[in-house]
């Protein structure tokens, strides 16, 4: 090998080693920016749209043996209030458990509950085709109601989610723009007092809110297993079973929407919580099932190219989403096998041009660390400023912790890309963990 090719080499590796702390610092300079501008903007949107606002939600929690959270997950929903004049109801879809989560929602006395038992062979394929089951009745009893579908919305509350109380005051103030067809909220972790639940709601509370607030403006918003909310025409114009099989069926359901020229609003004004996965076993299960699925949605790259509804900057943020996780695993295996080549040659007195030296090989660990821990810093400087129910101590911990969380997401990535490869789709369902109940509020 040649020195020329050798510091190409180098060179490759660290720009690609410099693009993420680079393109973080862009995502944090637009966090920081956009947080001041968006609500004025996207209230003014609204209002100029048109009067679409909808008059009755339907909020379905799905439910596989969820006995230890269903109930404060139904009384919380139960307790949302949307703006005067609209009509919130849940719907459980109990999808054929067999632990104690029947009897729980039968304690559950309420007029706006409706519970949907789903029982085998039919129940246990996914929870697609339960949201399914539920979307087909909605629609049932809007068409009995004479009901207009665009005034109806549907919303998505995983069985371990908890909704902010103006969550469908919010959702209904996007909505009123008619060109809107569905909203996704903040998704923030309760149980953070753990590190891993605070290196979770440092994701979810910086990373991927400052992420969908930049998919807000390209419109390019994905929606999430938690906290989405959909019009029910949106749903119906994709047919009798919106979602599939997909392993992340939310993020599918949003590329099917965007391709159907269906806008999609994202929002941090309101938000729905849910459990962190404080267990790094489960966590890594938990990521390989979001990164498999993540590579399912692949198979939509062709149709992103071809379709016009699809504009070019929102095409590449696309990309970038879709192939991440293939391109993540194929770097880092190129980077190790430069480090582990460089080291081996210094150890048998052979060193190859790009790492001449111990010193040269010190001086790139220490970039590879710097770079690895400085975006953590950047967003919990973030997360503080913008959610300020942290403290700073504890979100700095949070950053440090973070390369390793990043290297557990590397190791669910190439577990994903196994699984993909040898044809195994089924999944294990996350587990929960007990809280204080939740008080129901009358139901008047």
């Amino acid at each position: 090998m040649s020195w020329a090719n050798s510091w190409l080499i180098a060179i490759t590796g660290y720009a690609v080693l410099l693009a993420w702390p680079i393109s973080t610092l862009v995502l944090v300079w637009f966090a920081v920016r956009y947080s001041g501008t968006h609500r004025a903007k996207n209230v003014n949107r609204a209002i100029a749209g048109g009067e679409g606002r909808p008059k009755h939600f339907w909020i379905i929690v799905p439910a596989l043996n969820e006995e230890a959270v269903v109930a404060n997950t139904v009384n919380a929903a139960l307790n949302l209030r949307g703006p005067a004049g609209t009509l919130a109801r849940v719907l459980v879809v109990d999808d054929g458990s067999d632990d104690r989560t029947p009897e729980v929602l039968a304690a559950i006395d309420h007029p706006r509950l409706r519970v949907m038992r789903r029982e085998l062979p039919n129940a246990r394929k996914g929870k697609g085709e339960a949201l399914n089951a539920a979307y087909r009745y909605i629609s049932e009893r809007t068409a009995e109601a004479g009901v207009e579908p665009e005034q109806v919305v549907v919303g998505i509350i995983d069985g371990d989610g908890q909704g902010s109380e103006n969550i469908l005051v919010e959702v209904s103030r996007l909505l009123r723009d008619t060109k809107v067809g569905a909203v996704q909220v903040q998704v923030r972790i309760r149980n953070r007092s753990k590190l891993l639940g605070a290196v979770q709601d440092l994701e979810f509370g910086a990373i991927v809110d400052a992420s969908q607030n930049l998919r807000d403006v390209l419109d390019t918003v994905g929606l999430g297993g938690n906290g989405q909310f959909s019009r029910l025409s949106a749903l119906q114009a994709l047919g009798d079973a919106p979602w599939s099989d997909c392993l992340v069926e939310d993020l599918e359901l949003g590329l099917r929407m965007h391709l159907g020229g269906v806008s999609i609003r994202y929002t941090s004004r309101a938000c729905v919580t849910q459990q962190a996965v404080v267990d790094v076993r489960r966590l890594t299960r938990q990521r390989t099932r979001w990164a498999q699925g993540n590579m399912q949605c692949a198979r939509y790259l062709a149709r992103l190219f071809e379709s016009p509804r699809i504009a070019r900057t929102a095409l590449a943020e696309m990309l970038h989403y879709l192939l991440s996780p293939w391109a993540n695993a194929m770097v880092t295996v190129l980077l190790v096998v430069f480090g582990v080549a460089g080291t081996a040659g210094l150890l048998i007195g052979h060193p190859v041009p790009f790492l001449p030296t111990w010193a040269a090989l010190g001086e790139s660990a220490v970039v590879w660390l710097v770079i690895t821990t400085f975006p953590g810093l950047l967003w919990a400087m973030v997360h503080r400023g913008k959610r300020g129910d942290e403290g700073l101590s504890r979100m700095l911990v949070a950053a440090l912790a973070y390369p390793a969380f990043l290297v557990l997401g590397l190791a669910a990535t190439y577990r994903a890309l196994g699984r993909q490869a040898s044809g195994r789709q089924s999944w294990a369902k996350t587990e929960r963990l007990a809280e204080e109940p939740v008080l129901q509020l009358s139901a008047a």
